[in-house]
């Protein structure tokens, strides 16, 4: 790391200011974009299961006009400690509803029952499952099983993977009309955002850094959109986490 006195070291940053304001622009234009997409008509009756039983995808918007859905990888079977690392982190992310509620916009999770890895369990088990988890990680978000209706509301994609995607309705008609995966749902999250702005960044191997700057261990088949020390509820012992 190079050294320099405070002119210099302003100088440079006026320069990189210079380009964090056109990427600025440009997701700006990108946003402006994304609101000029078409939608998709989705059958509003999709069943859906919730704590008190089953409701439709219209039930999940609670009268609100638009919906943002996170589909959550599942184990079905499996301890809290062995639940989706990156699903657990970008849940984690999303503590406090009332800035969408403010803008007519519902957030909820739908549990999958499954990730990629694994065949579905059964519905009702998978989903309890992952209410226990839920209430372990002291997250307080709608929780949804989708397990029923994953061939219909993800429609040519990869069933068990995470995806973000957003709905919206006109009176009992629902549409989709953006959906994201990967990487993509760094939408939701703070953390990488604040570790982009240090030093030595995410700490991860793929990034672009200095020679010598400090790296995470990386396992073989570590993705970027995977991150690592989202660990679940690490203030609790790990003999208090739900098994399955």
């Amino acid at each position: 790391m190079e050294i320099v006195d405070r002119e210099t070291f302003e100088a440079s940053l006026d320069r990189l200011r210079a380009r964090e304001k056109a990427h600025t622009r440009e997701g700006d234009a990108i946003a402006a974009a994304r609101r000029r997409l078409p939608a998709v008509e989705v059958d509003a009756t999709l069943p859906l299961l919730g704590p008190e039983g089953p409701v439709t995808l219209l039930d999940a918007f609670e009268g609100r006009r638009q919906l943002i859905a996170y589909y959550f990888m599942w184990n079905p079977g499996r301890p809290a400690a062995e639940q989706c690392e990156g699903c657990t982190f970008y849940a984690n992310q999303v503590a406090e509803l009332s800035a969408l509620h403010s803008r007519d916009i519902t957030y909820a999770v739908f549990s999958q029952g499954r990730n990629v890895s694994v065949e579905p369990a059964d519905a009702r088990t998978s989903y309890e499952e992952s209410l226990r988890y839920r209430g372990f990680m002291g997250w307080r978000m709608p929780w949804y099983s989708a397990q029923s209706s994953l061939r219909e509301l993800l429609v040519g994609r990869e069933i068990g993977l995470f995806h973000l995607v957003c709905y919206v309705r006109d009176g009992g008609r629902v549409f989709e009309t953006y959906w994201t995966k990967r990487r993509g749902v760094e939408a939701m999250d703070y953390s990488y955002a604040l570790m982009d702005l240090t030093a030595f960044g995410r700490q991860e191997a793929w990034e672009d850094s200095p020679e010598g700057w400090p790296l995470l261990p990386t396992a073989e088949d570590q993705r970027p959109a995977t991150p690592r020390g989202a660990v679940p509820c690490p203030s609790l012992p790990a003999e208090a986490a739900p098994t399955g």
